[in-house]
């Protein structure tokens, strides 16, 4: 398996530029399969996670064309198989999306449990529920979930879960009611910029959807939808991982084609630890400054402060004056970092589904562990701030979610390096 090798102390500066959104694009290209014609998604990043998504659809026996800008195109006519195997689907949960979408366009799915990150339980009963709510069937039978409906039916169906809103389920839901009979309205609906980008999709498609970023979406079915162009928005998580970097190494960054406005709260919690932020159209400059300081942060669902910011910013509190406290309220076992970061020298202590972190002096690069996505952007962002040489192992997560992200860095000023397995 591939390894990054970093040698830590470089200030980052310059500018880096934002691929499109992960978490819109996944569940985009499973709600193409519903049209009755071909979409083109643009902006599609080069992700392991999109080529994972593109298999599966490809599986089922749609036809899926990549071009070298970005441009994807889906053409559903050729769909002919309901089932999602275990081989693609254990690779990344995301792959759930296609339960809904090939209940919507068949009637019937038969698909995997998912897997993807190791970041703790990460049930899908409200999916179940809201599509059984639709008027679906279903039954788990030798690890798959096979779900049918000869008719799905419009119905009132509350999405809230002990951890809060599900985007997952929120969008699995919405793909199976904008086929179904009449109306169906999901309250406590997922309100992040991801699930308001699908809406727009499927708008385009012609679905008949209301209430788009806010906790309760109005969902008319149609008999029928068609394909369309969609261009995928701007991914926060990597415009987010890119702030902070440049705050935690002392440097200056401008992100280009970020949205500023899917990224307040990280902007906010930024300038709470010191760093200067401005905000222009479709870009934002984080310089940071000699007076950082701790401080605390809760994760919450958007527009609260995302969870998959929480270890990148975690690390940044690592070499940071002072003592701050990390609470994870979307996923509370999501600290898998933590033990490598104590390998770098940081002094983190637990608590349940908190984190008590001590500022030290610095970190000392060392080799470690990559365990996940998110944990893999924190582990960058800590080599790049520690003394000496960091190596990172298993780095096929990190190339899940960022495009081509060690050239992005080496722009910057970076001194990191791809490191090939024999």
């Amino acid at each position: 398996m591939d390894k990054f090798v970093i040698w830590g102390g470089e200030r980052l500066r310059g500018e880096a530029e934002v691929s499109g959104s992960k978490n819109s694009v996944l569940p985009i290209l499973a709600a193409a399969i519903l049209g009755e014609t071909p979409s083109v998604i643009r902006k599609a990043p080069w992700l392991r996670d999109v080529d994972t998504m593109l298999m599966i659809l490809e599986a089922t026996g749609v036809t899926t064309k990549r071009s070298f800008d970005g441009d994807v195109t889906i053409d559903p006519s050729t769909l002919e198989n309901c089932e999602a195997p275990y081989e693609l689907v254990r690779k990344m949960r995301s792959s759930i999306y296609v339960l809904g979408a090939l209940l919507g366009r068949l009637g019937k799915a038969v698909v995997s449990l998912p897997g993807g990150c190791v970041i703790g339980p990460r049930p899908i009963d409200l999916h179940i529920k809201g599509l059984s709510q639709l008027g679906a069937t279903i039954e788990k039978h030798h690890g798959y979930l096979i779900v049918e409906a000869k008719k799905l039916k419009g119905a009132r169906i509350f999405l809230g879960g002990p951890f809060g809103s599900s985007v997952g389920a929120t969008v699995n839901v919405m793909l199976g009611a904008v086929k179904a009979e009449g109306e169906t309205i999901i309250e406590s609906a997922a309100c992040e910029p991801e699930v308001a980008d699908v809406v727009n999709f499927l708008t385009k498609m012609g679905a008949k959807i209301t209430g788009a970023g806010t906790p309760t979406l109005v969902i008319e079915g149609q008999k029928a939808l068609h394909g369309a162009e969609h261009e995928v928005i701007p991914d926060r998580i990597e415009a987010g991982t890119f702030m902070i970097a440049a705050a935690a190494t002392g440097g200056d960054v401008t992100v280009l084609g970020a949205e500023p406005r899917h990224l307040e709260a990280v902007t906010a919690k930024l300038k709470d630890a010191g760093a200067e932020v401005s905000i222009g159209d479709k870009r934002i400059r984080v310089q940071a400054s000699d007076a950082r300081r701790a401080t605390d942060l809760t994760t919450l669902a958007y527009p609260g402060f995302p969870t998959d910011l929480q270890a990148q910013f975690m690390t940044m509190m690592c070499v940071t004056p002072g003592v701050s406290r990390i609470v994870e309220k979307i996923y509370p076992d999501r600290f898998m970092h933590v033990g490598e970061l104590t390998r770098l020298g940081a002094d983190i202590t637990m608590d349940t589904n908190s984190a008590l972190v001590r500022g030290v002096n610095g970190l000392s690069g060392a080799p470690v562990m990559a365990s996940d996505l998110r944990a893999s952007a924190a582990l960058i962002i800590a080599g790049l701030v520690a003394e000496g040489e960091t190596l990172i192992h298993r780095i096929y997560h990190i190339d899940r979610g960022y495009m081509d992200i060690e050239s992005k860095l080496a722009r910057l000023g970076a001194k990191i390096r791809r490191l090939k397995s024999d």
